[in-house]
């Protein structure tokens, strides 16, 4: 997901699951818990289970109708700005420390994947 700080939203331009999750459309960033962990802190989120899902994504219907209970949300900061997130779904109890501290190694290539994207927004505008 990119965020779009001056107009408040985010869009996908990735999906393994686009019948689920399209990449298309923008929805507006709400503020709410999550934000303010993987947002404003620039934390990593991680919830192992549908009920903790559910406590801050509105889809978490649809994640527990793909098999999934388990999601973890990277940000990708560039410049002290989160530019995305890298967001991944799996079954309970998917996302043990260890696999959370791997994580982090997704966030160089993250980087560079956003601020390419970024580039080819600009340039095909």
């Amino acid at each position: 997901m990119v965020r779009d700080t001056q107009q408040g939203t985010t869009q996908r331009v990735f999906s393994n699951m686009p019948g689920a999750y399209p990449v298309s459309g923008v929805k507006p960033a709400n503020m709410t818990d999550w934000s303010r962990q993987v947002i404003d802190a620039k934390q990593t989120f991680v919830a192992n289970d549908i009920d903790a899902i559910a406590a801050v994504f509105d889809d978490h219907a649809l994640i527990k109708s793909l098999g999934c209970e388990s999601v973890i949300n990277v940000p990708i900061v560039v410049d002290g700005e989160v530019l995305g997130t890298i967001n991944c779904l799996h079954e309970a109890g998917f996302y043990t420390g260890e696999k959370t501290a791997a994580a982090d190694g997704l966030k160089i290539p993250g980087a560079a994947c956003l601020l390419l994207n970024e580039r080819s927004s600009v340039k095909g505008a």
